[in-house]
């Protein structure tokens, strides 16, 4: 199938083009972007513009910031096309609530992706704590924004979610591998004085069986990144590192990638994408973006240092 990219910014480039580029099941026909090009292939100016000179072109892919996705999400539902959002799927949950009302209505495929559920320690992950009584659950995702956004300010602005970017990312996995459901019961979110998003955040949650379920956030982490969940259950200990990517259980080595954040993870959302296409469905688990809004609504915030790139 043809496909139409929208947003040519650093995950497009890292991970999208790559993966729909080794795919069998796409071909990348087009491109939308004010900024970015993908070599070899044609940029439309506006999606007004592509699917007026390309109505062959039945699907696109986005990849824009979250706060201007929901228009171009409106517009190319409404057109019946097919849609794929990046992660977060919108910057509120009424936001995708709509759009996937609006893809029933035209009777097209809307996928809401997690690109961390597909890292590849996570499905044997959740194999194994199927079945165990879960004790505890620590999330630690530390990063280095300057290294992973370097001078996005949108990030910072309302919409932009802050430390929230990659923290979903964590809690993608754990509503994934989790048997159960959990929600937010507290929250302390820093706030940089000069800035509108949190670049820290502690999180604690309710576990209908009484395990104590933590994480901590921070975007101010240099050196070596830590994406680490540790689960503690009463048949032994789980813990997944880098992003979800590699596994151990009780010391001994599961499953490793060479590349923690993008090996795999985005040809196998590119392939789920194909199969939810063929068979007329759609795909929209907001699981962690509400865990993310009970967040802000919970959270007590605390100024932190002023933020400079």
């Amino acid at each position: 199938m043809d496909i139409a990219l929208i947003g040519i910014g650093k995950i497009a480039r890292d991970a999208h083009v790559p993966a729909i580029a080794a795919s069998p099941d796409w071909d990348l026909a087009a491109t939308v972007s004010r900024q970015g090009r993908v070599e070899g292939v044609q940029d439309y100016p506006d999606l007004d513009t592509l699917f007026a000179q390309r109505p062959d072109i039945r699907v696109v892919s986005l990849c824009l910031p979250p706060v201007p996705r929901f228009a171009y999400a409106v517009q190319a539902l409404s057109a019946g096309r097919h849609v794929m959002l990046e992660k977060p799927p919108g910057a509120t949950l009424a936001e995708v609530h709509a759009l996937e009302a609006l893809a029933r209505a035209h009777r097209v495929s809307l996928f809401a992706t997690w690109h961390s559920r597909e890292a590849a320690g996570v499905a044997a992950a959740k194999s194994w704590l199927a079945g165990r009584a879960l004790r505890s659950l620590r999330v630690v995702w530390k990063e280095d924004v300057r290294r992973w956004h370097p001078g996005q300010d949108w990030i910072w602005e309302p919409g932009g979610m802050g430390v929230f970017d990659p923290g979903i990312n964590a809690l993608s996995i754990v509503t994934e591998i989790l048997p159960v459901p959990i929600h937010v019961s507290s929250a302390v979110l820093e706030v940089p004085e000069n800035r509108q998003t949190p670049i820290a955040a502690t999180l604690e949650f309710f576990h209908p069986a009484g395990a104590k379920v933590s994480a901590v956030f921070d975007w101010r982490h240099e050196g070596v990144q830590s994406w680490t969940i540790e689960a503690e259950t009463d048949a032994g200990q789980m813990r997944l590192t880098k992003g979800g990517a590699h596994l151990s259980v009780d010391g001994v080595e599961g499953m490793d990638s060479a590349d923690p954040t993008l090996d795999g993870e985005y040809p196998r959302l590119y392939a789920k994408f194909a199969t939810l296409i063929q068979r007329g469905g759609s795909n929209v688990d907001l699981a962690p973006l509400r865990l993310v809004a009970d967040a802000h609504v919970l959270g007590r915030r605390v100024a932190a240092a002023p933020f400079t790139w």
